[in-house]
């Protein structure tokens, strides 16, 4: 069961990847398409990431693990089948004739780790060094799938590196036995494959990052880096053709930079009424100021009309959201947290937020909004108790040494797959 009306409802269930022997893996040529800013240390990244998990399970919520719901899928033969003929444009010649493998262990560790070069390797480059790359980017669980509502919406991935990720989770949600039954709302490359819109700029790309659910009624879509109007415009459709979907999109254009890669990176909702932003994008007045346009699901045109900035337009649909600047109201700290996902919070529930402790001048903000800021690792060791049913505003930081590294925060790392309606 999935079931995700917002993206404050407090969080039962939710799904994650602890950085494996993939990031172990990685080598300085392959940073720029994968967006990380450095090597990580794969000991201490893990070490966060499961301080970060078990935060969440004594908080009460459901953690679950992205390899294990694709092994337990994989344990199935068609399945294993399934995957190995979609993976086989991408496979070494002698692994494209061969047979899937025997066992959902070892076709996981494949499909994540990759294959080593080995006595072959006779360079430095990345096909020097792999048969199949790894998949570093899949601890990033946002992305490849998007719960709304009681269905999912798959991704397209915008670059070849993570391609593979939007195959596994179709894999999970085909033949895992308490997910093959979800409603797909859009799968866009299967709908651009029909429509004969595959390659260049008519291939759609959607990224889980850039969707956000607000309420049952208003759903935002990013228009970035990663995600692009084809893609959009197909969702749009399929909101539109089906019942309980969502009544307006609110597609925000990012400046094109680096730094503003999804919208989750400018932009997450932290209460009923207020949202963390990057100020000079989201509600400056500058040149950064993302433009919004919105489409009515409703009607018949489904044509995108200009409605102003993103929190303008979501007060007239009921979400009056007061603004919580990243980065305080400093411009020099304001671009230095954005960087590093203080814009990027994680809701457990209503006012009760997770985000990376590196963000100091964004903390203070968020204390002065009257959030009770505190390290995870006092509610780990039972210093401090934290209760997600009640009134009061709380802020959990959790280390981000090293996780910050690859470009992604807390809201980047986790897809809620159940959240209490508000």
């Amino acid at each position: 069961m999935v079931h995700v009306t917002s993206e404050i409802g407090r969080l039962r269930k939710v799904l994650v990847h602890e950085p494996g022997p993939e990031v172990d893996r990685m080598v300085p040529p392959m940073m720029e398409e994968l967006l990380f800013d450095d090597i990580l240390f794969g000991d201490r990244a893990r070490d966060e990431h499961r301080r970060f998990r078990r935060l969440l399970q004594l908080l009460g919520i459901e953690v679950v693990e992205a390899n294990a719901l694709l092994a337990e899928s994989l344990a199935d033969d068609a399945a294993r089948a399934w995957l190995w003929a979609r993976l086989r444009p991408e496979a070494p010649q002698e692994l494209r004739a061969g047979e899937p493998p025997e066992s959902a262990e070892k076709a996981v560790a494949i499909a994540v780790t990759g294959l080593l070069a080995g006595d072959r390797c006779r360079g430095i480059e990345v096909e020097d060094l792999f048969r199949l790359p790894p998949l570093p980017n899949w601890c990033f669980q946002r992305d490849p799938q998007v719960i709304l509502g009681d269905g999912v919406i798959f991704s397209a991935m915008a670059t070849t590196a993570r391609w593979r990720e939007g195959l596994l989770t179709r894999c999970i949600f085909r033949f895992h036995a308490e997910l093959a039954g979800t409603p797909v709302v859009l799968d866009p490359l299967r709908e651009a494959r029909e429509a004969g819109q595959f390659f260049g700029p008519h291939r759609p790309r959607l990224e889980g990052g850039d969707i956000l659910v607000l309420s049952p009624e208003v759903v935002a879509i990013g228009v970035s880096e990663r995600t692009n109007m084809v893609a959009v415009e197909l969702l749009a459709e399929a909101f539109a053709k089906r019942d309980n979907s969502p009544r307006w999109m609110e597609i925000v254009h990012l400046p094109t930079r680096r730094a503003y890669m999804h919208l989750d990176t400018v932009f997450t909702i932290v209460d009923r009424d207020a949202a963390l932003v990057f100020q000079p994008v989201i509600c400056g007045d500058g040149p950064q100021l993302a433009d919004t346009y919105e489409i009515d699901l409703g009607s018949s045109d489904l044509v995108p009309r200009h409605r102003g900035h993103l929190l303008e337009t979501l007060g007239k649909r009921g979400l009056d959201l007061q603004p919580i600047s990243c980065g305080d109201d400093d411009p020099l700290a304001q671009q230095r947290e954005q960087w590093t996902d203080g814009a990027n919070a994680l809701a457990l529930a209503p006012g009760a937020i997770v985000l990376y402790d590196r963000n100091i001048a964004t903390a203070d903000t968020l204390a002065r909004s009257g959030f009770r800021v505190l390290p995870a690792e006092d509610v780990l060791l039972g210093r401090e108790e934290v209760r997600l049913d009640g009134e009061e505003r709380v802020c959990l930081l959790i280390d981000s040494y090293e996780m910050s590294r690859a470009r992604g925060g807390p809201h980047c790392l986790t897809h809620p797959l159940e959240r209490e309606d508000i």
